[in-house]
């Protein structure tokens, strides 16, 4: 019986593990476009893959990946993070990978796979092990 109940202990522990792999993911992903690529050379990329105004659209996406993934691996305005990335998942979704088709390298796949994970944090939130719940909690003291 225990393998088809899930503790509140255990489901926090869960949301931990997601946010730990989504956030650091998100954050690699928006490391590299902030200090591998650079701005200049997101841009171009946004460019030629067709994202409407590269100039304005790559800086954002690099530091809401970069600042949203770190925001996920701490728990720290979580709901608002991964909403952004929602966002950023479901544009890059619409503009570069549907056409491709499902499987990677240049499907769907990965990032619908990115964007499940932050509506699941968006939905049931970060968790005890979080400094959210640890605001929350202070909070109402």
């Amino acid at each position: 019986m225990k393998l088809f109940r899930t503790t509140l202990a255990q489901a926090d522990l869960g949301l931990f593990i997601l946010r730990l792999a989504a956030g650091g993911t998100f954050a690699a992903h928006g490391g590299q476009k902030l200090f591998g690529f650079g701005i200049a050379g997101v841009t171009g990329a946004f460019t030629q893959m067709g994202a409407p105004m590269p100039g304005v659209t790559a800086p954002i996406i690099a530091v809401l990946e970069f600042a949203g993934g770190l925001a996920l691996v701490a728990g720290l305005l979580t709901r608002l993070a991964a909403l952004g990335l929602i966002i950023d998942m479901a544009g890059a979704i619409a503009i570069v990978h549907y056409k491709n088709g499902y499987f990677l390298p240049t499907g769907v796949e990965f990032v619908l796979l990115l964007l499940s994970c932050a509506l699941t944090l968006l939905v049931a939130g970060p968790g005890a092990y979080s400094l959210d719940a640890l605001l929350g909690r202070r909070a109402r003291r």
